[in-house]
């Protein structure tokens, strides 16, 4: 009767270290999807996605930091930082003082967005053979980076981008990137569409030096709050060619 009751009292035991253990397990998987580039709403202390100083945004403070002089496509950092987790596409500029990023989103990662809000994009269409679910047009204007329909996500605003995305993107820029003095990221839609008809000029070797005004007055309303959005640049090219 001892042994049969020792016996079950063994059982008990070994069946309480085998829950405890998968508990520990499923605990510690989870802190580490939580740690990784899948995972950029939790907020866990000691992240190491936040370790270290904030190494994107406003830095200085000093007035005139985006009146730049030059600016440049990085073939190389769009690439690495479109590698990340969760960004979908970047497009990433150069400049005598800053590095300019423009991303979109998709569902490779959790926590993209700070907060909640309505969806920017209706995907309805590609189940359907569209492009624009609600007129059924087939045609996409390949000018555009984003649109509201069958596109990678948007964020309209880049303040409500989490940090520890905008954190990881810094540092892969930063990286290879390291005198650049302020990184600044945004998802929003226009930008974005801005963005890659400049990108367009530098893979096409044209030069982004007569542009280099309208580019600073586009950032400067984006990351500055300027009051001021400069024509798209394929209206500009037309504007310039009438006055010809």
């Amino acid at each position: 009767m001892k042994k049969r009751e020792a016996y079950r009292s063994f059982l008990i035991l070994i069946a309480a270290v085998t829950v405890f253990g998968l508990a520990l397990s499923g605990c510690n998987y989870e802190r580490r999807v939580q740690n990784s580039t899948y995972d950029y709403g939790t907020k866990q202390k000691g992240d190491p996605k936040m370790l270290g100083s904030r190494m994107y945004g406003t830095m200085s403070g000093l007035p005139g930091q985006h009146d730049n002089h030059w600016f440049e496509y990085s073939s190389l950092i769009s690439g690495d930082v479109s590698s990340i987790n969760g960004v979908a596409g970047a497009l990433v500029f150069l400049t005598d003082k800053n590095a300019y990023v423009a991303i979109t989103t998709d569902w490779t990662a959790t926590g993209t967005r700070k907060s909640g809000g309505p969806k920017e994009q209706n995907n309805g269409g590609s189940t359907q053979g569209v492009y624009n679910v609600e007129n059924g047009s087939p045609y996409w204007n390949n000018q555009r980076m984003v649109t509201p329909y069958n596109s990678q996500l948007s964020i309209n605003d880049h303040n409500q981008i989490s940090g520890e995305l905008k954190q990881t993107i810094a540092v892969h820029v930063r990286r290879l990137a390291p005198a650049v003095q302020e990184v600044h990221i945004s998802a929003n839609k226009e930008f974005n569409n801005h963005l890659i008809q400049y990108a367009q000029e530098a893979w096409a070797g044209h030069s982004l030096t007569p542009y280099f005004a309208s580019f600073n007055k586009l950032v400067k309303h984006q990351f500055a709050g300027g009051d001021e959005v400069p024509a798209p640049l394929n209206v500009q090219q037309q504007r310039a060619k009438n006055h010809l």
